[in-house]
């Protein structure tokens, strides 16, 4: 049997990310309904984050599925080869030093300052929305690490980084503290939102590019990454905000 044309089978799997995100929402929504009423009004009144949030659960479910199966491994490679290609070798530096602010020794602290802000602002709901958010992604890249289990690009010569390559850690943590730390400033000081947005997409997009561009991870690795980090902090938002909403 020929297998079907690329553009048939991306049509194929869009269609069945809409049904599954579509599927999966109503029966929140009912679950909501017959067990947790006061969800009802904060899925209604952020029906966006919420299909939103479904999305990149679906997406990264679908990417996961794809690596495990490895049927993504021929896009992958032809994808780092591109980029190889594209990005001139001598940025490699700047990107080299830009990817040390994915790591722990930058988010860490980070995280932390963050959180003692947000309590000095008396503001302890953004704080465990920020401490969350960052456990909750660490403790996810370790599990997926070693459940997974993806040997690193081989490709041409590249750092040494621990661990296998599936998800890129970097990646995850730096979308969900981007993300995290752009719903608090934009609860906390909403004049300071815009500023935010436009400082955390630009950094969270160069820090999984940077990963390409070493050649320390494959594509898969990056967007499913992107869409875990942005997931967790985004989830967690709307989990705190349930949590006012039924208090009231």
């Amino acid at each position: 049997m020929s297998r079907w044309p690329l553009w048939l089978a991306i049509l194929a799997d869009l269609a069945k990310l809409a049904f599954f995100t579509y599927s999966a929402y109503r029966l929140l929504g009912a679950y909501a309904h017959w067990r947790q009423p006061g969800w009802v009004a904060q899925l209604t009144r952020r029906r966006l984050s919420v299909l939103g949030a479904l999305v990149l659960a679906m997406t990264a479910i679908k990417l996961i599925e794809d690596v495990l199966s490895q049927e993504s491994g021929p896009v992958d490679t032809a994808l780092l080869w591109w980029l190889r290609g594209l990005v001139p070798a001598a940025l490699t530096g700047f990107f080299s030093v830009l990817t040390e602010s994915g790591a722990a020794t930058f988010l860490l602290p980070a995280t932390l300052a963050m959180v003692a802000a947000l309590g000095l602002a008396k503001r302890p709901r953004e704080a465990w929305l920020m401490a969350a958010t960052m456990l909750s992604a660490t403790l996810l890249i370790y599990a997926l690490k070693m459940l997974v289990m993806r040997e690193r690009p081989a490709l041409w010569s590249t750092q040494w980084y621990w661990g296998s390559s599936f998800p890129s850690g970097h990646t995850l943590a730096s979308a969900a503290f981007a993300t995290a730390a752009t719903l608090c400033v934009v609860r906390v000081w909403p004049h300071a939102g815009r500023a935010a947005v436009a400082a955390a997409v630009p950094w969270a997009a160069l820090v999984a590019l940077s990963r390409l561009v070493l050649g320390v991870h494959w594509p898969s690795d990056v967007l499913a990454a992107l869409c875990l980090g942005v997931f967790i902090a985004l989830s967690f938002s709307l989990v705190f905000d349930g949590d006012t909403q039924s208090a009231q």
